[in-house]
């Protein structure tokens, strides 16, 4: 897969956001128009990651239609309980798509318990066996289930030799547990909650972090960042999360904007 070219103009930061919902019906009728208000604000690529086989198929068309945008295909744990062999052949299917760099989102969420836990278990390792039969990075989602994803994914390593890659998408484990996260070889992906006044931990993640490891994200449309919460998040807010990581970092937003868009090509393979 190969980046767009981005001729930079004035000086002006040139932003990558790793994770986005612009297939949720809260972008039914203005696609279009999020993406040139992201494009006005540099940023010029977006991943569009699917959470069922509909979304999925979803961020396929879109990534189809528009340059700027790539996709993930996956089923989200709220769904697992609907991941029958038949869905995983779908996602098998949809992953031979040119434009489609990664898995996700799977992984496990403790909060709602929408899917039985160890339904979500057993989904989420059929997921990652996918990633490392078919050579894909996978995009995992972490919801207050934090040592049982990372047992997972240690148990999966153990059984091939080595990690799937991928990302830890809006880290939400604590600080000790981050090395073992980096261990693995993920990248660690953080949204809008780094801004937030009540955010204790994730300015101490990121300052453990290196530099060639982390990737920022909105969510899209949710987790809206300062100082916009209360609106629906869009694309062209990723670059308040690239503000924090800078004023944390002590570097300027254009360097984090650069070192995050180039590390989303390498953890995505986009050249």
């Amino acid at each position: 897969m190969r980046a767009l070219d981005h001729p930079s103009v004035g000086g002006d930061p040139i932003f990558f956001d790793s994770h986005c919902h612009l297939n949720d019906e809260a972008f039914t009728t203005d696609v279009g128009e999020v993406l040139f208000r992201a494009r006005t604000a540099g940023v010029r690529e977006v991943l569009v990651a699917g959470y069922d086989l509909s979304s999925s198929q979803q961020a396929l068309k879109l990534a189809t239609v528009h340059p700027e945008v790539y996709a993930a295909v996956g089923v989200h744990p709220h769904d697992a309980k609907t991941v029958a062999p038949d869905v995983l052949r779908e996602v098998e299917k949809m992953l031979d798509q040119e434009k489609v760099v990664a898995l996700g989102e799977i992984g496990l969420d403790f909060h709602y318990d929408y899917s039985p836990r160890e339904v979500q278990k057993a989904v989420f390792r059929s997921f990652l066996e996918l990633a490392k039969k078919k050579d894909k990075p996978v995009i995992i989602h972490d919801r207050e289930a934090h040592g049982e994803t990372l047992a997972i994914l240690e148990e999966v390593a153990a059984r091939h030799g080595g990690g799937v890659c991928g990302v830890m998408h809006c880290y939400a484990a604590s600080p000790e547990m981050l090395p073992a996260f980096l261990t693995l070889g993920l990248y660690i992906s953080v949204a809008g909650p780094l801004t937030f006044k009540n955010a204790k931990k994730l300015p101490e993640v990121i300052s453990l972090v290196p530099e060639d490891r982390l990737l920022i994200e909105t969510d899209a449309p949710y987790l809206t960042p300062c100082p916009y919460r209360g609106r629906r998040n869009e694309p062209m807010y990723v670059k308040e999360v690239a503000r924090r990581v800078a004023e944390i970092w002590g570097k300027s937003i254009r360097e984090v904007a650069e070192v995050t868009r180039n590390n989303a090509y390498r953890c995505f393979r986009i050249n």
